[in-house]
Formats: structure tokens, C-alpha cells, sequence
């Protein structure tokens, strides 16, 4: 069954989105890209670029791309599609988040569909209730600025249970949570 999961995303103690990576001493978290088919991001994950795309640019990543699978880029301002090494292909949706899951469903061929971030797409995401499982890092730091991951969802993350809880070096718990099987949510 196809599942739309964030994973391995990092908090601070606090609850700030984090960009650090978030740790792989645990199982679950090195297992991340396992059945990944697609990923979602916001256009900040993609470029800090505010306005038009600068089409000069093609990502932080340059020319190797972590992801071996398509990629949807949630946008404003419309792009071109742009082919990467690896089998990364980069799509550009600029009409909403449920667009923009169906055709990562579509690409995924059956496999999971990951909400790559940033802080406010997950957000969008959990208001939707269409985020099936959540692996995040929380990771021993105060940031006291940024974004926080659980403000302003307005009950979307009633019906989450957490699945696992496990503390691995050097300090970081990683946090499973699933909508849960009663129903709720």
C-alpha cells in the first residue's frame, strides 16, 4: 500500500524545523529511502529564490541530486520541467498540494510518496490530513527561531499516535508516528 510519510526531518527541543539533516544512527532513519517513489518539497527546499525562478539555477544539489526518483517542487511561479543525473527528474506544481500529490502518487508506481519539507509544507500537508506517517529527529538544541513544525494545525494532528520512540548517540530521539488505526484524524 503507498504511503505519504515525512521522514527523517529534524526539530530542535523547542520545535524548530532544523536544517540540519537529521541523524541515521537509527534503523528506521537509514532505512528513509527505502520504497521512496517521489518526493514533495516547497520551493525553499528547492532555491531561496522569492519571486521568479532564476533559470540559471537548478537546485542546492547542483548537478548530483540526492534523490534517485522524480521530484515535485510546490510553487508560485511556474517552471519548466529540468532533467537530472540519477533518474531525478524536477517538476514544478503551481496548483496546490493535491495536484501536486497525485502526480508524485502517479510517478511513484506504487511506492511511498515522501513530504520532503520545508516546516510550512508539512504543515499544509497535516491541515489537509493527507500525511499518512512521520519519522522526525528531535535533535539536543534550543534554536528559538524559524519555523515551528507543530504551530498553527488547528487539531490536524489528532488521530497520530507515536509508534516508536528511540534515543541514539550522540543525543538525538528519533520520533514514529502514524495515524492510528482506531481512526482518528
Amino acid at each position: 500500500m503507498q504511503t505519504v510519510r515525512v521522514h527523517n526531518f529534524a526539530i530542535s527541543l523547542d520545535g524548530y524545523a532544523t536544517t540540519l539533516n537529521g541523524s541515521r544512527h537509527h534503523d528506521f532513519a537509514a532505512a528513509g529511502d527505502t520504497n521512496i517513489g517521489a518526493t514533495i518539497m516547497g520551493g525553499n527546499m528547492f532555491a531561496e529564490i522569492h519571486g521568479e525562478w532564476d533559470e540559471r539555477w537548478n537546485a542546492w544539489w547542483g548537478d548530483a541530486p540526492p534523490y534517485q526518483h522524480p521530484v515535485f517542487v510546490l510553487t508560485h511561479h511556474p517552471r519548466e520541467s529540468i532533467e537530472m543525473s540519477g533518474g531525478t527528474t524536477v517538476h514544478f506544481v503551481s496548483d496546490g498540494i493535491e495536484a501536486a500529490l497525485e502526480q508524485a502518487c502517479d510517478a511513484a508506481n506504487g511506492a511511498d510518496v515522501r513530504i520532503g519539507g520545508g516546516a510550512s509544507t508539512i504543515q499544509q500537508y497535516l491541515r489537509a490530513q493527507l500525511v499518512d506517517e512521520m519519522h522526525f529527529v528531535i535533535l539536543p538544541m534550543l534554536i528559538a527561531a524559524g519555523q515551528r513544525l507543530f504551530d498553527n494545525l488547528h487539531g490536524a494532528i489528532a488521530g497520530y499516535e507515536c509508534v516508536e520512540l528511540v534515543a541514539s548517540p550522540p543525543g538525538v530521539v528519533h520520533v514514529r508516528i502514524a495515524r492510528s488505526p482506531t481512526g482518528g484524524g
